[in-house]
């Protein structure tokens, strides 16, 4: 049959073909799964009973009684879902044990999951600072920082198991005792199991929202390094003969002033002289002092042009004379960039929390560190951070978590299992 053409015609066919546009964006943003959704919904009093347990165990990096405690919650749970576990003692620090979780599948993919059980909290933390369920908040020493996101792993995992998902090759899960203080003994091991799987979710929390306006995933976190200054002058009496000394703690202020501005040049890196010492006693003119700066990189090799920069400064110029100055930068856990695979992954997630009506937001960058450095290191392994539940206060007072984040991140965790398998 042939049409006629006309105005009306022509803005009818406009409208139709707006109205097929239109239809195709709703189907885009697909249904949410219904028992995976309320399978997270039913989890939810369970998890807060977890957190409950997890926070009323003072768990602080150099508490090693309490990150075994923290080491037998975790790793029963683990056994309960058909994991076989097993503990390796940190190789430094504080000596609390790393647990291993590992699962064989009927599919392709490897995936791990990773988290930590220590907090930044001193002992005794909770009689100032109790487990508290104040409205739609949850207070309590590390409840975000990072037991929110142990308990997220842990229900993630019961409830794929109980829906019979195998849809892996292997899934590993570790959860270290001293990511507040560098991973100084379980940081090469995250870099060396990351290595050997495909993704690696590392669970991290994200930033509430009573402080940004929604949830998200981080796409790269800063590598921590720390730069140390050190002076050696000449010691004397303060009060008879001064003047023969060469005051290293004079100097020392001097290098510091000098060398503070000396990161904004060098993109990718900061500096911050945080710390100084000295030796020696009052009536003494200082012979040796000390200065140690909080350096992050966010910058593939921004730490040795940082040190360039520094060795290149301290010898240009000095206020007091026969006094020697060294400095050195030295890395601690690398930074973390997503890369491509990464954002991919992360917008599938995005796509995931549009099935809920949710917005997720995916951050470039943050200034604090994360053991996804240590898993993506290498870049063999497709990582993103921060799967955490939304909370906030962390390293601070009155650290809490949003309940309504409960069932959105188990939702997000499930689904996104269940795709990277099916991938």
């Amino acid at each position: 049959m042939t049409m006629r053409s006309s105005p009306f015609f022509g803005l009818r066919a406009i409208a139709i073909a707006c109205g097929l546009a239109l239809g195709a964006a709703a189907s885009a943003q697909a249904a949410p799964d219904a028992k995976l959704l309320a399978a997270a919904e039913k989890a939810q009093p369970a998890v807060i009973d977890n957190l409950k347990e997890m926070v009323l165990i003072e768990s602080g990096s150099l508490n090693v009684d309490g990150l075994l405690k923290m080491a037998d919650v975790v790793e029963g749970r683990l056994k309960a879902v058909g994991m076989k576990t097993e503990r390796r003692k940190a190789t430094a620090g504080a000596g609390a044990d790393i647990v291993i979780g590992t699962l064989k599948g009927t599919g392709k993919r490897k995936i791990m999951l990773q988290g930590h059980m220590d907090t930044v909290y001193p002992a005794g933390i909770l009689n100032g600072q109790p487990y508290k369920i104040d409205g739609n908040r949850i207070y309590g020493p590390g409840i975000a920082d990072d037991k929110g996101g142990l308990a997220v792993i842990m229900a993630s995992l019961k409830i794929l198991a109980d829906a019979g998902w195998r849809d892996y090759d292997t899934l590993t899960v570790v959860m270290n005792p001293d990511e507040e203080v560098g991973s100084v003994g379980s940081g090469e091991l995250i870099a060396t199991l990351a290595d050997q799987h495909d993704t690696v979710l590392s669970f991290e929390p994200t930033v509430a929202k009573t402080v940004v306006k929604g949830e998200g995933l981080l796409l790269g976190a800063a590598g921590i390094a720390t730069a140390t200054l050190e002076v050696k002058g000449r010691a004397a009496h303060a009060g008879a003969a001064p003047e023969l000394g060469r005051n290293a703690l004079y100097e020392l202020s001097y290098q510091m002033l000098q060398t503070k501005d000396i990161a904004k040049d060098i993109p990718g890196a900061t500096l911050n002289w945080t710390v100084s010492r000295a030796s020696g006693p009052l009536n003494q003119i200082t012979e040796k002092a000390q200065a140690l700066g909080d350096v992050r990189i966010t910058q593939p090799g921004a730490e040795k042009k940082l040190d360039a920069a520094l060795q290149a400064k301290i010898a240009s110029s000095k206020l007091i004379p026969d006094t020697e100055t060294t400095v050195k930068v030295e890395i601690g856990r690398p930074a973390f960039l997503a890369g491509e695979k990464g954002r991919a992954l992360g917008e599938r997630a995005q796509a995931i929390y549009k099935e809920i009506d949710r917005d997720l937001a995916l951050s470039p960058m943050t200034g604090g560190g994360t053991d996804a450095g240590y898993a993506g290191r290498s870049g063999k392994a497709t990582v993103v951070e921060s799967f955490g539940l939304a909370g906030f206060g962390y390293h601070a007072r009155d650290e809490y978590i949003e309940v309504d984040s409960i069932v959105p991140r188990i939702y997000l965790v499930t689904r996104l299992l269940t795709e990277i398998g099916k991938n």
